[in-house]
């Protein structure tokens, strides 16, 4: 898999291991607020992020990984749409992030970074 989901919440951030359909602590720390520049980010009950590998993109060079990798994001942002939509849940996919700060915050290796970000919650009534 060339993405992977981390699901930020008030409890930490937690990694979701897809074959074990499991959710792997990797932080302690409520970093909710950096997933994005909107104000409702920081109090929102789960902030998906998307991180890309980029070392295992060997088939694109390194100036279009970037791209490919957007779109995998973007794909598994449309299954949340789907998926909140049948559960009446709100949703939002967010490109207005600093995904440099995230990634630092995430302490993600060199060859992998943020891609988008999701909020999950529930609607306003």
């Amino acid at each position: 898999m060339v993405i992977d989901v981390y699901a930020a919440m008030s409890d930490g951030v937690w990694l979701y291991e897809p074959k074990g359909h499991a959710l792997i602590p990797h932080l302690r720390t409520d970093i909710r607020s950096q997933t994005g520049t909107q104000d409702f980010v920081a109090s929102a009950p789960l902030n998906l992020i998307y991180v890309a590998h980029g070392e295992r993109m060997q088939d694109v060079n390194a100036e279009e990984r970037r791209l490919y990798a957007s779109v995998d994001a973007a794909f598994i942002g449309q299954n949340v749409y789907l998926f909140c939509a049948s559960e009446n849940l709100a949703t939002v996919f967010r490109g207005s992030l600093d995904t440099a700060k995230l990634g630092h915050s995430l302490g993600l290796p060199d060859q992998q970074f943020v891609t988008f970000a999701q909020t999950v919650g529930y609607p306003r009534m």
